[in-house]
């Protein structure tokens, strides 16, 4: 297809999807081509999975791109965007793959679109390797809008993993340009609360998850709950959600064949005393997605826990696309800062 603007090498840093889910996004918004090779070569199974070829194909047709590479298991892909169009979409992953994740792919360059987006995602909504759709609703989503974003997210069927089955609905208004955010403190904490969610499956597996949250994070019994939901196969997972005077954050864990209970509970209560003790407003999968957006804006800044390796990825291929000032820097032992902008 000839020469492109950029090529990634898709073992850079983590080696996973980010790396190809970002640069599909700011693709998108800047008009880069680019070309990656490599994708995912360290992964069990290498190459373009399901959610993947997904991810890429919906962001072909969203900008009209020319595409070549995307088929199941490649390893190559070169990506050349036309412009993005507003409309209404629908994509199916087509296994429990995240449509969470093929949401985060398309949602850059129609933040930035002429138009009202509306689109439906099917596949999975709730699985252990991807933000589950809660997190996107109540964490990420409205801290969008504080940047000038309106996005609405409605979950119409619950989807777990293996089965899949799951369905949200998206609208997208967008913005002529990002506002840029400030957040390094989350406030005073106005409310929190533990639940867990379960279908097709014994309630006492979510009794049992949210009195080990509970017990460990010394809170009391009045701030949990138990739901019952309709899917197409068995799911379940525990949630520690904690509002304060600045954001929302959640932190989850899934059950899983021969893991008892009290260990999904304990690894929702370990996050979320890990980001209590920090005192930071920003979680790790929180910063992964909003130095993103922090990007497109230009400017701003949050405190945030120590970078995870796909955070250090994804700060790698912003740089590599929009070529800005952004630095993500320790504070102290706990705390670091992601900036963007001249200044800062």
């Amino acid at each position: 297809m000839g020469d492109v603007d950029l090529i990634l090498d898709g073992t850079l840093g983590e080696g996973g999807g980010q790396i190809l889910r970002t640069a599909l996004g700011l693709s998108m918004v800047t008009g880069r081509s680019f070309r990656i090779e490599r994708i995912r070569a360290g992964r069990k199974k290498p190459g373009l999975q399901a959610q993947h070829l997904t991810a890429v194909l919906a962001a072909a047709q969203v900008c009209g791109a020319e595409v070549d590479g995307a088929v199941l298991g490649s390893q190559r892909l070169e990506f050349r965007p036309g412009r993005v169009r507003a409309g209404n979409y629908q994509f199916e992953v087509g296994t429990a793959g995240s449509t969470g994740l093929v949401l985060q792919t398309v949602l850059p360059g129609l933040a930035l679109a002429d138009g009202v987006s509306e689109l439906i995602l099917q596949g999975g909504t709730h699985n252990p390797l991807a933000p589950p759709f809660d997190f996107l609703a109540e964490v990420f989503l409205p801290i969008l809008r504080r940047m000038g974003l309106e996005v609405d997210a409605h979950l119409e069927a619950y989807g777990f993993y293996p089965a899949g089955g799951g369905r949200i609905r998206v609208r997208i208004r967008p913005v002529g340009r990002l506002q840029g955010l400030e957040l390094l403190h989350r406030g005073r904490m106005l409310e929190h609360r533990i639940y867990a969610v379960v279908a097709r499956l014994p309630t006492h597996i979510a009794d049992r998850e949210v009195e080990t949250i509970r017990k460990k994070l010394g809170w009391e019994g009045k701030s949990t709950s138990i739901q019952v939901v309709e899917s197409v196969g068995p799911g379940n997972y525990a949630a520690v959600r904690i509002r304060c005077e600045q954001l929302t954050e959640l932190f989850t864990a899934f059950g899983q064949i021969k893991v008892p209970a009290e260990k999904v509970g304990a690894e929702a209560a370990r996050q979320a005393q890990r980001w209590l003790q920090a005192d930071v407003p920003v979680g790790e999968h929180l910063a992964d997605q909003l130095l993103i957006y922090l990007a497109l804006a230009g400017e701003g800044v949050f405190r945030t826990l120590p970078p995870t390796s796909h955070t250090q990825t994804n700060l790698e291929v912003v740089r590599r696309f929009l070529g800005i000032p952004l630095r993500l820097q320790p504070q102290d032992d706990q705390g670091w800062i992601c900036t963007a902008g001249v200044g800062r």
